[in-house]
């Protein structure tokens, strides 16, 4: 039987967040926070001081295209579209766009686990990519308790799994990336909850992993604060 650990956490800081950022991706590396923000006509590639939100710099995406999730490959930045097939690269020190991928099916969420590109598109299935030729290589199923987890979105991977915002809830799952089963279960209800939150706010989306200190960074769509956050297990 699979065993789902249930996750706690605690906020260690919080951090202002531009409230025009309609999240999607977040990378977090040597300190420096980069932001792929969504929607036709708004989608932007952004790199943001934490301390105290201010956009550094920004990079407007067309505006046919809409921005999804966002990953970090060596020196370059790669980033998904949602319905128009094309996974933009660009230069992380100074967002030239170095060239892009096609791709069939949508585009949700993105991370790199040091070896492949590793991709959501809203359903259960995750694919692994080549980070040179953006092909796949394999592909994985999802499950909770044997059952396929849809709705995955925004991707990070850390400590040898991966965590998958669950679109249009507060939880993220912990994910073996080998077998796709759900080992846990972090439930951010209370991080800043529904009732106290305007009608402009969206959905939790966004996470990245800060390997310096073993915590996580997490936002949402809309949102005023990126939060830093302590994992802890509950109970299994």
């Amino acid at each position: 039987m699979e065993s789902i650990e249930s996750l706690g956490f605690r906020v260690v800081m919080s951090y202002p967040h531009a409230i025009d950022a309609f999240t999607e991706g977040l990378v977090f590396v040597d300190g420096r926070l980069f932001e792929s923000t969504g929607l036709k006509e708004r989608s932007s590639l952004r790199e943001v001081s934490l301390s105290n939100g201010n956009v550094l710099r920004k990079h407007d995406v067309a505006r046919e295209y809409f921005g999804e999730g966002l990953a970090l490959v060596g020196d370059e930045l790669v980033q998904l579209t949602w319905q128009e097939g094309v996974a933009f690269r660009y230069d992380r020190d100074s967002f030239a766009e170095r060239g892009r991928w096609k791709y069939t099916g949508e585009g949700w969420g993105l991370a790199f686990d040091g070896a492949s590109l590793v991709m959501s598109d809203g359903s259960a299935q995750i694919r692994f990519r080549n980070p040179h030729t953006f092909d796949v290589q394999r592909t994985i199923t999802v499950t909770v308790a044997g059952r396929p987890l849809t709705q995955l979105n925004e991707l990070e991977y850390a400590d040898g799994a991966l965590w998958s915002n669950v679109w249009q809830t507060d939880a993220i799952a912990r994910i073996d990336p080998q077998t796709g089963v759900v080992t846990g279960v972090l439930d951010l209800t209370t991080l800043w909850p529904a009732d106290q939150r305007p009608p402009d706010a969206d959905v939790l989306n966004g996470i990245a992993f800060d390997s310096a200190s073993g915590e996580f960074l997490v936002t949402g769509k809309f949102w005023p604060h990126v939060y830093r956050l302590a994992i802890s297990k509950i109970s299994q």
